[in-house]
């Protein structure tokens, strides 16, 4: 059966430092949950505490409605996959696969039964009577997920799963377990650092930072509207510039140090008035435009050609350095030393509060519950 897993107001401490400070998360039946953020952020901590592995100091727990604070991690029904992959070194694909069916007391035939089921389903059939130690890096993750799934969990969680493998490796695993995902339906909370791969996995996706969740999303409406400038600069590459917000004939404007001004819309009302502003602008939304246009003056220190793509890097003439990616072009790539001019697709800025704590434009979806 899958569960919905529900935290209200969790605490985590060691001693008197307060890793979590009052935490609340809400994650729906079959849904593929990410808990992304820098080292340290937390993100283990409170999925050790679902896993029943850390303690609680406050807050309460629940799979849908039974709070689990107190249950046997034993009793919980979880399915673990680890950084390190933790399966045994001494025992066979397929004894590893049955390893958590054995211990359930079912059949020599249901246990086999099911075994065969996950190990195709894994694609990790074919290496059934192996030991570990002949099998590749994702080899051996598979066996660990083949192994976590096979006791039919309500929830399954995993820490950093892909962390150890190269980067081939890891497209082609966090797609793996996304199909997986998808074709059991189980409820998954996965942890990463890494916001590529938990934007490409995600159905939501959480952006902590010391403890605290900055934002509940999508990862279309996270990299689209963060909600502050933590979550803007770690979900991406984004151009950070200081500016000004301009109320003129009560339409809005941003200015940027280079003086250059243009209109923008959907400024929340609580925010129409002038004040300094931090802007962040994705490289793909910096434009070229033709000499003599009103624009941002700027020149191209160095460009990378990277196929579609050609990365720039261009400084304002303020002295600003920003990173712009444009589609290559089939007649030439803009060399170094060109003077350019640049402006703003205005429509997918995000303009934060001087000190980047909010972000003053209509469209930020933030499904966090209650602040703890």
């Amino acid at each position: 059966m899958r569960k919905s897993i529900n935290i209200e107001h969790a605490v985590k401490k060691y001693g008197e430092n307060i890793i979590i400070p009052g935490l609340n998360l809400y994650v729906k039946e079959g849904e593929f949950f990410t808990l992304l953020g820098p080292s340290g952020c937390g993100k283990t901590t409170l999925l050790r505490m679902i896993a029943g592995f850390n303690s609680i100091e406050g807050g309460d727990f629940y799979f849908n409605d039974i709070r689990i604070n107190d249950m046997d991690p034993a009793k919980r029904n979880i399915g673990m996959v680890f950084q390190n992959y933790a399966i045994f070194p001494n025992l066979t694909v397929r004894k590893n696969v049955e390893f958590g069916l054995k211990n359930r007391k079912l059949s020599k035939e249901e246990i086999r039964t099911t075994a065969e089921k996950f190990m195709k389903l894994i694609h990790v059939d074919e290496y059934a009577d192996r030991l570990p130690d002949k099998l590749s890096g994702g080899q051996q993750q598979r066996v660990a997920l083949a192994r976590a799934l096979a006791i039919t969990p309500d929830v399954l969680l995993m820490d950093e799963p892909l962390s150890n493998l190269d980067a081939k490796l890891r497209v082609e695993m966090r797609t793996v377990i996304k199909e997986i995902q998808n074709t059991v339906g189980i409820t998954t909370v996965y942890v990463t650092h890494d916001q590529e791969e938990a934007m490409a996995v995600s159905d939501r996706i959480a952006v902590m930072n010391e403890g605290v969740i900055q934002h509940i999303g999508t990862p279309k409406n996270i990299y689209q509207r963060p909600a502050n400038l933590f979550v803007a600069t770690f979900i991406g590459r984004t151009n950070i510039l200081k500016g000004n917000l301009i109320i003129d004939g009560g339409k809005t404007y941003i200015k940027t140090q280079s003086g250059f001004t243009t209109q923008i819309t959907g400024v929340l009302q609580e925010f129409h008035k002038k004040h300094d502003v931090i802007l962040s602008i994705r490289p793909e939304e910096f434009q070229f435009t033709a000499s003599g246009s009103e624009g941002i003056d700027a020149i191209v220190k160095d460009c990378v050609f990277l196929g579609l793509n050609t990365h720039y890097f261009v400084r304002l003439a303020t002295g600003e350095d920003v990173e712009i990616i444009q589609e290559s072009s089939i007649d030439s790539i803009i060399q170094p030393g060109t003077k350019i001019k640049l402006t703003i697709n205005t429509e997918k800025v995000n303009v934060f509060t001087e000190n980047g704590e909010k972000n003053i434009l209509c469209g930020v979806i933030n499904d966090i519950v209650v602040e703890g």
